[in-house]
């Protein structure tokens, strides 16, 4: 998915710069690419002002979004922008969500014993009910009962969890299982109070020694 959109930016914006949706991602992008440039941020250049007209304005952009790709960068701006190509590569079936294997059967599973799934991810809410809801195992959404993105905060920040445990309305946070394969999110996630597992994906980061979390390597050990 992620290089579908890299390779896809360009052709998005020229064809929908006119659109509502694709002028309010321009402007995300243009207060990002503000903050970057205040911080001196590693490829980040100015955006061509808008009477400069649309081939420079979308120039400046790509140069900007395919530096925050590369830099695997975990910002709303972008994410968002991903979420609405993705969805044009979705409804043109040049894309379809990939799930390992256990995971279908989980879901299942859990629903069937009156367990609630949350997505928290760094892509956006709608990229997330995008791959969900065109899986290679079909439509998954039915066992999900909502998501969460980086407007709610960044995934390796205490806060961010404590922001999802009020929003889901626990008694406590320890009542939340959260699983990841990232370990800096479990050690987040456990200092705001949730239970943390870590996932053995292949292509995983390695783990710290004796990093203290229970480890599982499919869903069907949960």
């Amino acid at each position: 998915m992620f290089p579908y959109a890299r390779d896809n930016v360009r052709k998005h914006l020229i064809s929908t710069y006119d659109a509502e949706e694709t002028k309010e991602d321009i402007e995300l992008l243009r207060i990002q690419v503000e903050e970057d440039l205040r911080n001196r941020v590693v490829g980040a250049v100015p955006v061509a002002p808008s009477d400069a007209g649309k081939e420079e304005v979308i120039n400046s952009l790509v140069t900007n979004v395919e530096s925050m790709i590369k830099a695997d960068r975990k910002i709303t701006s972008l994410k968002q922008l991903q979420g609405h190509i993705w969805r044009t590569g979705f409804e043109s079936k040049e894309l379809h969500g990939v799930v390992f294997e256990d995971v279908p059967e989980a879901l299942k599973d859990w629903q069937s014993h009156g367990v609630k799934v949350y997505i928290y991810s760094s892509g956006s809410r709608e990229a997330q009910r995008l791959l969900f809801g065109h899986s290679s195992y079909g439509d998954l959404r039915q066992y999900l009962c909502g998501f969460f993105d980086t407007t709610t905060g960044n995934k390796r920040e205490a806060r961010s969890y404590v922001e999802i445990s009020k929003s889901l309305g626990v008694d406590n946070p320890s009542q939340i299982l959260f699983i990841t394969d990232v370990f800096e999110e479990a050690v987040a996630a456990k200092s705001a109070g949730l239970e943390a597992v870590i996932s053995i994906r292949p292509g995983n980061a390695p783990l710290p020694e004796n990093h203290g979390f229970r480890t599982i390597s499919s869903f069907s050990e949960i």
